[in-house]
């Protein structure tokens, strides 16, 4: 396996954040060319890295266009991974249903998509105030859970089933972002002790404490898909790199029942060729 860093390319989305600047910010220290196919050609994308490897940092429905063809294999968690959790560490109850079950709910909850934005992540009267069929598929799936408070919040960026980089993002459902409390960072440990091998080698994980001061865990995010808030974005995209980034250098034991479903391997995927201090496994 050659080790080029002339060769790898980061694919960003069209309109970049501040926490996607950061990413950038920090591929390009490392070597990477960035590309932001809004002023770029998606077919100039596929000559420039013909001969390397892409990575990808971009939302869900911009990931399902561009990975297959770059042959990437971007992680996410399950879609019922916080239902198979035990209530040790969600704290209240969750279940993972098609959404034309939730329609039937006659109590408040919190309904959100597994994987995406889809279905809006909010807290509904009952299930008659979810996207209709007209709006979504009947059978598209969705977690519904008892509504829960948190006084802060907390993203965990995880790699190998150890926090690497850690933020406050919110506290009382407002954004603040700061550095993460030991207490939170306790818990995540704990979580990741037990629950790490149903999770992707390379994911992002939030936490947060209630009124009661119980932690608990808030959901999980694919790490190319989420935002660093105040952690350190060079480790942040150790995460990244990881989590989207060539089919040729996934190790499919670990995560291959992690890739995003459609994005399937190219029949000629390219070399593998990661940029070093990634921890990829090649």
């Amino acid at each position: 396996m050659t080790d080029d860093r002339r060769d790898a390319v980061l694919v960003l989305p069209p309109h970049l954040t501040a926490s996607a600047r950061a990413i950038a910010g920090a591929a390009v220290r490392r070597g990477l060319r960035t590309v932001e196919p809004g002023g770029t050609p998606i077919s100039e994308v596929l000559r420039e890295s013909a001969y390397g490897v892409a990575y990808l940092h971009a939302g869900p429905g911009f990931a399902d266009i561009v990975a297959s063809v770059l042959g990437i294999a971007p992680l996410e968690a399950p879609a019922d991974w916080m239902a198979r959790l035990p209530i040790t560490f969600t704290r209240r109850e969750i279940r993972a249903m098609p959404i034309r079950e939730a329609y039937g709910l006659r109590r408040p909850v919190f309904v959100k998509s597994p994987n995406d934005k889809s279905i809006p992540a909010l807290v509904y009267s009952d299930g008659s105030r979810l996207p209709g069929p007209d709006a979504v598929e009947p059978a598209t799936p969705v977690l519904v859970s008892e509504v829960l408070s948190y006084v802060s919040e907390y993203r965990l960026y995880v790699l190998d089933g150890a926090v690497h980089t850690a933020s406050r993002y919110a506290e009382r459902g407002r954004l603040r972002l700061g550095e993460p409390s030991p207490d939170a960072l306790a818990f995540g440990a704990d979580l990741l002790a037990a629950a790490s091998a149903s999770l992707p080698s390379a994911i992002v994980v939030d936490v947060g404490q209630d009124a009661d001061g119980g932690w608990s865990v808030v959901e999980a995010n694919a790490a190319w898909a989420s935002g660093c808030y105040a952690a350190d974005p060079e480790r942040a995209l150790d995460v990244v790199l990881r989590a989207a980034g060539p089919v040729a250098a996934l190790d499919a034991a670990r995560d291959g029942v992690f890739v995003r479903s459609g994005a399937a391997a190219p029949e000629e995927p390219r070399v593998s060729a990661a940029p070093p201090g990634t921890g990829y496994r090649g």
